[in-house]
């Protein structure tokens, strides 16, 4: 066998971290299939899943299909539950029952519809009391239920869309992983650890509206374009937020939790260059 060049290296990496990304893929597909409706075919296509399989893995690129589960899922079910609200739900009413539902699961009540059943499965897969957990997802549907009543109502400044980055649901799913596998330092530093997320995730906010601007406007979703915002003052919005979120990630003094969320900054950026996360309209 002939030695590996550096590049050679760089390619098994590579190979080692797509073949992950297929096994996390495949576990979503499994999952998601035990909730009869809640992920149509139509909505989420088999790139669907891959998408979310090379997110993880390309994170975590260390790690195996079962410590990417927490991750994965809860992923999987902000898709869900974004979509119940943005697509299904026919009033606000119908919206803040949903909202109330997922709060009182996350409290220990009995489930009732397969999003909440989903929902009861993260929470009993994740240790202790999960306060981190259950105040991420708190924001995150109160942030999902503000977006539904700018879709009919007063719009908000670009300053308030963007404090209200929880409805992308990047930092809940953050919050998962670390909870089911950060190290002792990530988990003894939670709240320095999510303050870096929050930045993260509001580039993220920014990132996915330039990439998604024709679906959004096609379904009367808030946007960062549709608020008067050019391309060029986004673009230059989210490279301050990039360099705010860099700042807050060089001091996490754990290597693998400051990679995890470079990454998300990195990977995304090139993914949406070409794609989105969603299945074809």
């Amino acid at each position: 066998m002939t030695s590996l060049s550096y590049a050679s290296q760089d390619g098994l990496e590579l190979g080692r971290c797509c073949a992950l990304a297929v096994a996390c893929a495949r576990d979503l597909m499994r999952h998601a299939r035990r909730y009869d409706g809640l992920f149509p075919d139509g909505v989420f296509d088999s790139g669907f899943y891959q998408a979310l399989g090379l997110a993880g893995a390309f994170g975590s690129p260390w790690a195996t299909v079962e410590e990417l589960r927490a991750g994965g899922r809860a992923s999987l079910w902000v898709f869900a539950v974004d979509r119940l609200i943005d697509d299904v739900a026919g009033s606000r009413a119908e919206v803040e029952t949903l909202v109330a539902e997922c709060l009182a699961v996350a409290d220990g009540a009995e489930p009732r519809r397969p999003v909440t059943e989903f929902l009861a499965g993260l929470r009993a897969g994740l240790p202790g009391e999960a306060r981190a957990w259950r105040d991420q997802l708190g924001r995150m549907l109160m942030a999902m239920l503000r977006e539904w009543d700018w879709r009919s109502g007063e719009r908000p400044t670009l300053e308030e869309y963007l404090d209200n980055a929880d409805s992308t649901g990047s930092s809940f799913v953050n919050v998962s992983h670390w909870l089911a596998t950060g190290d002792a330092w990530t988990l003894a530093h939670l709240d320095r650890v999510r303050e870096a997320s929050q930045a993260t995730q509001r580039y993220l906010r920014l990132l996915n509206d330039l990439a998604t601007a024709g679906r959004e406007r096609g379904h009367g979703d808030v946007n960062a374009l549709s608020l008067g915002a050019g391309r060029e003052e986004v673009t230059a919005r989210l490279g301050r937020l990039s360099a705010e979120a860099v700042r807050l990630i060089g001091p996490l003094d754990s290597p693998r939790t400051a990679f995890y969320l470079e990454r998300q900054l990195t990977f995304n950026t090139g993914f949406y260059s070409l794609s989105d996360y969603w299945g074809a309209p």
